[in-house]
């Protein structure tokens, strides 16, 4: 089955080169190339994209808030920002918020393609800029709100249909969340998220997360 891409950007021909250059491959399928983020948010239940690439300044909804109603809708789903802006601070905010991967809007187009490939296996894209303009630390990957609310809840020995009530979600989103959140931090089982939760201080509300 090939990826399926949606575009975000509210520049039509920076969304349509885009689109040329993926519709070139044969594993991939534009599924839609939208201007908003409202827009994208409206219409990602029925487009059911992989993968979502999202220029951040946009008129109308925050792109960091878009990011996250996105990953509220469809956990599986996977946002790469393309942005021009390549300071460390919009990056790390970017990442904080669920996204998978950052790209520079000059990479070359054969790098879009790569990143799209690296983060369906699961694994983040930051494009040579945006590692460039990282501290070590500043790259360690972070849980998103949602991720952090949904330990809190797997912390209190809570199972996924709980939870998922608790949180009105799907318990297939349940089940995406804990998977990142042990991707994340490199954990296996959901003993050592607990452990986890407790060592931070999660049960107690006052721990830092990554």
């Amino acid at each position: 089955m090939p990826v399926r891409v949606a575009i975000v950007d509210d520049h039509p021909m920076v969304a349509e080169g885009i689109q040329a250059i993926l519709e070139s491959y044969e594993d991939i399928e534009v599924v839609a190339t939208c201007s908003s983020g409202q827009d994208i948010i409206d219409r990602a239940e029925a487009l059911a994209p992989d993968v979502i690439l999202l220029d951040l300044n946009m008129p109308g909804m925050n792109g960091l808030t878009a990011i996250e109603l996105l990953l509220e809708a469809r956990a599986e789903t996977r946002v790469l920002v393309l942005s021009m802006h390549d300071s460390a601070e919009y990056i790390t905010t970017a990442l904080s918020h669920g996204a998978m991967g950052y790209l520079l809007k000059d990479v070359p187009t054969e790098e879009i393609k790569t990143a799209i490939d690296t983060v369906m296996t699961g694994e983040r894209y930051l494009c040579t800029g945006a590692k460039g303009s990282l501290t070590p630390s500043a790259s360690t990957e972070t849980l998103t709100g949602r991720e952090q609310t949904v330990l809190l809840q797997l912390a209190k020995g809570r199972s996924n249909k709980d939870v998922a009530a608790t949180l009105e979600i799907s318990v297939r989103t349940v089940e995406t969340h804990r998977k990142n959140i042990k991707r994340k931090l490199g954990i296996s089982s959901t003993a050592g998220l607990t452990r986890y939760a407790l060592e931070h201080g999660v049960l107690q509300g006052t721990g830092a997360f990554l």
